[in-house]
């Protein structure tokens, strides 16, 4: 009578956990642990907050970064010639002689 007693209050502590596993809220994405000097800390982020820094920094291809790119691409000393709401434009020497890319004025400076 206890063993069976016994089994039916497990099962039933291991169906009520394994329910409240799958009613927890969605944000749980939005903490970090973090692991210093101090301990354990948990920071929560704030989207909201977090984008309009972001917005703040400006979104699109800084002259330095379409440099940077231009002379991952191949370019040699180059140069920001344009620079608009749409393209930044980057002049430089090739093998070849002079060359131009564009990259559009977003994050990262695709190539357009």
């Amino acid at each position: 009578m206890f063993k069976t007693g016994s089994k039916i209050g497990l099962a039933a502590v291991l169906s009520i956990a394994a329910s409240s596993v799958f009613a927890l809220p969605a944000s749980a994405q939005d903490v970090e642990l973090r692991i210093g000097p101090d301990g354990v800390r948990p920071v929560i982020r704030d989207r909201d907050r977090d984008s309009d820094r972001y917005s703040e920094r400006g979104r699109g291809c800084s002259p330095g970064e379409a440099r940077a790119a231009a002379r991952d691409e191949g370019l040699r000393r180059p140069e920001v010639v344009r620079v608009t709401t749409r393209s930044v434009t980057v002049e430089g020497m090739t093998r070849r002689g002079p060359d131009r890319i564009t990259f559009a004025n977003r994050r990262g400076c695709p190539i357009i």
